[in-house]
């Protein structure tokens, strides 16, 4: 596809890809050739997330900017880093195990600039398992509740956003491989624009994903409640105290029934209901206005926590 015919100006834009790594040694040389094919003028940033391989190597020998983590930090890190050091306009995020296709690049750059981010959502066949699909299909619907937004692939690590963008939300991206429901909760949670196109995913060339299922299943459930609480504690806590009274209510018709009194348990529940609802409008208040505040701050001030300056190992050349 000729990127230059698309509605984006691409050509007035720099773009840059960014590929964490971890023993890639087998995958990240075919991944970064194929790039440098189709897009030649792309700025390719690997992030070797301490491997014990020659991954390095291999980028470097392919044509790719490589920094070096001193030993493994995680794959949200090694994304961060890469944010970091990328000097393009638009940041494209890709894993290193060839699994993605770099023909679907141009797919994504084509929706610019009339969306904040895209993402490449895989269809049901391109997950590595039946389990792993199931199992996004209960976080797609988890992201979709806490967002108001048909969330169509909350995990998928192939996407394209813009850079300024990118860096706002830098502060509150893991070090783990949640950084893509984090990604993606945060800019629909603050109204930006997200679209999703099709694509298919290719099966590992080589070796496996060290991705583990209820580890990091687990895991990202628990990003997606602390991103909600995070933007939308009424989200969570509002359930939880509609759950409360019903319980109450269930418990008092009962004893009322039975034994013809208002239980102490009932009370307990339906004071429990109370507590959390107001718990949750300090919540939503408190929320509301730490973002106020953040609004207030130029994008330079909105680091991840440290000066904004920090850069990662020096590259290999």
């Amino acid at each position: 596809m000729d990127l230059s015919n698309a509605h984006f100006p691409m050509q007035n834009k720099k773009i840059s890809v960014i590929i964490p790594a971890y023993n890639e040694a087998e995958n990240i040389g075919d991944v970064i050739s194929e790039i440098r094919l189709l897009h030649p003028d792309f700025e390719i940033i690997v992030i070797d997330d301490g491997s014990d391989d020659n991954t390095s190597e291999v980028a470097t020998q392919a044509g790719a900017i490589v920094y070096q983590h001193p030993y493994n930090i995680g794959n949200g890190a090694a994304i961060k880093s890469g944010m970091r050091v990328a000097s393009g306009d638009i940041l494209i995020f890709m894993d290193g195990d060839g699994q993605h296709d770099p023909n679907d690049v141009a797919r994504l750059l084509e929706h610019f600039p009339e969306y904040d981010m895209v993402v490449g959502a895989r269809r049901l066949s391109g997950h590595t398992s039946m389990t792993r699909a199931f199992g996004n299909k209960i976080y797609n619907w988890l992201g979709t509740y806490v967002t108001n937004f048909p969330i169509k692939d909350l995990t998928s690590g192939f996407r394209a956003i813009k850079t300024e963008i990118a860096n706002n939300f830098r502060y509150l991206l893991p070090n783990t491989y949640s950084y893509p429901t984090t990604l993606t909760l945060g800019l629909l949670r603050s109204g930006r624009s997200v679209k999703y196109i099709p694509i298919m995913a290719r099966m590992r060339k080589k070796g496996t994903s060290d991705i583990k299922l209820v580890r990091d299943g687990a895991r990202f459930f628990m990003i997606i409640i602390r991103i909600c609480t995070h933007y939308s504690p009424m989200r969570i806590f509002l359930p939880v105290s509609l759950c409360m009274f019903a319980l109450g209510l269930i418990r008092y018709i009962h004893s009322f029934l039975t034994e013809g009194r208002f239980t102490n348990m009932s009370a307990l529940l339906f004071v429990t209901s109370v507590i959390i609802f107001m718990m949750s409008l300090i919540s939503e208040q408190i929320s509301q206005m730490r973002f106020e505040r953040r609004g207030h701050r130029s994008p330079l001030q909105q680091t991840d926590g440290g000066s904004g300056n920090e850069k990662p190992q020096a590259p290999i050349t």
